[in-house]
């Protein structure tokens, strides 16, 4: 059976997808793993916090980087991805734009495949995740992770987002990818400055009109720290209000590095949400 989004979160809940984070020079130092054993320990924390599926990110995308080869990034990913996949029942992601790099890992039992570049690399890609039945996140990036943040300009974010969006949705379905296995990132930091971020996340509901679920990162990012003039380790508040401000206007999925904490502020929400 084809991956389902809709069996992971329904349009009245969230689904909570944990960080595993296997680069050395990610934003954020706390995630910068130490030894497979740490990373192993982290994803086990996450999954006895109740966390929904986990994402495992081998390349840092952070605004100015550079790309690593196929090579390092399955040398990265293949020993955390065997032991994960064996070890535990939940479903895995692997944030990857390359078509070889998902082939590899969707053999190894990979549910989804977070692609920062939106099938980027067109039906190359959408061809492999839909011979294997796997889902997809497609988020919209401005550029690329070494140049997004030179100056993005839009004249109308949501709208640019969405009709990119929408464009790769059909590109993802007519090369058979299940519906249900889509779902929608607006790509929250890349390429964009911070009233774009603001205007995606209080007006992310207009995303609901390409029928998909719809993916929220914010963790920890840089528009927090604009906000609170705060480095990532002091983000955690605000992330997980901006968080919770994605799931009121229709976010089904956060992406998040501190899963305890931002599932109790989600259960808080869905508590009170019922009595509105």
């Amino acid at each position: 059976m084809p991956f389902s989004f809709n069996n992971l979160a329904s349009s009245n809940s969230t689904a909570i997808m944990g960080i595993i984070n296997l680069s050395p020079d990610s934003f954020y130092s706390r995630s910068i793993p130490r030894s497979i054993s740490s990373v192993f320990n982290v994803a086990k924390k996450m999954i006895q916090e109740g966390v929904h599926i986990l994402d495992v990110g081998a390349e840092t995308t952070r605004p100015g980087s550079k790309g690593i080869s196929v090579k390092l990034e399955l040398e990265r990913l293949l020993p955390v991805i065997t032991k994960l996949t064996k070890e535990f029942d939940i479903p895995i992601s692997v944030d990857t734009y390359k078509p070889e790099v998902a082939s590899v890992v969707l053999q190894e039992g990979v549910s989804v495949i977070n692609d920062i570049s939106g099938l980027g690399a067109g039906y190359k890609m959408a061809n492999v995740i839909a011979r294997h039945k796997a889902g997809v996140v497609l988020m919209h990036m401005k550029g690329t992770p070494e140049t997004m943040q030179n100056k993005p300009y839009y004249k109308d974010v949501c709208a640019e987002v969405l009709n990119f969006l929408s464009s790769r949705i059909m590109l993802a379905e007519e090369a058979g990818i299940d519906f249900e296995s889509i779902a929608i990132d607006p790509g929250i930091g890349f390429g964009k400055t911070l009233t774009h971020n603001v205007d995606l996340i209080t007006k992310l509901d207009q995303l609901k009109v390409l029928g998909k679920q719809i993916l929220l990162g914010v963790s920890r990012k840089s528009f927090i720290g604009d906000i609170l003039n705060l480095e990532p380790a002091e983000r955690l508040e605000g992330s997980i209000a901006a968080g919770i401000v994605g799931v009121i206007n229709g976010a089904n999925i956060l992406r998040v590095h501190d899963v305890g904490s931002t599932m109790r502020a989600v259960r808080v929400v869905k508590a009170l949400r019922k009595r509105i």
